[in-house]
């Protein structure tokens, strides 16, 4: 993940709860059933789960709720700060989806929320590839985050997002390196995946990818 992303990061740590919980009015409906969302990638992590991208520890808080076993990984500074405020005790690392320090253990899951379009689609590739690798024999991806079902989808949000002069919503969706999920699909089939996407919101997709036998 690029410096450009972990400024950006630490400089939106201090408001980024308020805005998950819908007070920015151009990324409400991005944030529509956060909490939801969250729960549904907690419920279907299991054994030892890798997070990437903990933020401020929201996801995270919610796996530790269930008993279950996390390591994180965050590159921004000020996130890891709240996060370990959060949740003192966390096992949580600097490091990103690429670039992160790895456990002697074979993880069962690994999940992120709102994270993985920081990636380039070559860079996405990579971090599915390197994670089949190192998962368990029946290990899964489980992850949440802006997805669009084609181009087309992609360009009609931009376009929407326009109309409501929602500029830096707009802005970001044409900078950002959101993807499509046939782009998805094919990365996590050609290394050795099973995979299904589920509609959360307008923007959000439960992606759940599982290490074929």
């Amino acid at each position: 993940m690029s410096s450009e992303f972990t400024k950006l990061f630490d400089d939106w740590s201090k408001t980024y709860d308020d805005t998950v919980a819908g007070t920015d009015p151009e990324y409400r409906e991005v944030f529509v059933h956060y909490e939801e969302i969250l729960q549904s990638v907690a419920d279907k992590a299991k054994g030892l789960i890798l997070e990437f991208g903990v933020g401020t520890g929201n996801l995270t808080e919610q796996i530790l709720r269930q008993g279950k076993e996390v390591i994180g990984y965050e590159p921004s500074g000020e996130m890891r700060k709240i996060a370990v405020q959060k949740l003192p005790g966390l096992t949580l690392f600097q490091g990103d989806f690429i670039d992160f320090p790895v456990s002697g253990r074979s993880p069962d899951t690994i999940v992120s929320t709102y994270a993985f379009h920081h990636l380039t689609d070559e860079d996405k590739r990579t971090a599915i590839s390197r994670y089949h690798e190192m998962l368990s024999g029946q290990g899964k991806i489980v992850f949440a985050d802006t997805v669009f079902a084609n181009e087309e989808a992609k360009e009609k949000m931009i376009q929407d997002a326009l109309d409501k002069n929602y500029t830096r919503l707009a802005q970001d969706l044409k900078t950002e390196y959101y993807t499509t999920i046939p782009v998805l699909t094919g990365f996590f089939e050609e290394v050795g995946f099973d995979v299904e996407f589920t509609r959360k919101n307008d923007f959000v997709w439960l992606i759940e990818a599982v290490k074929k036998s």
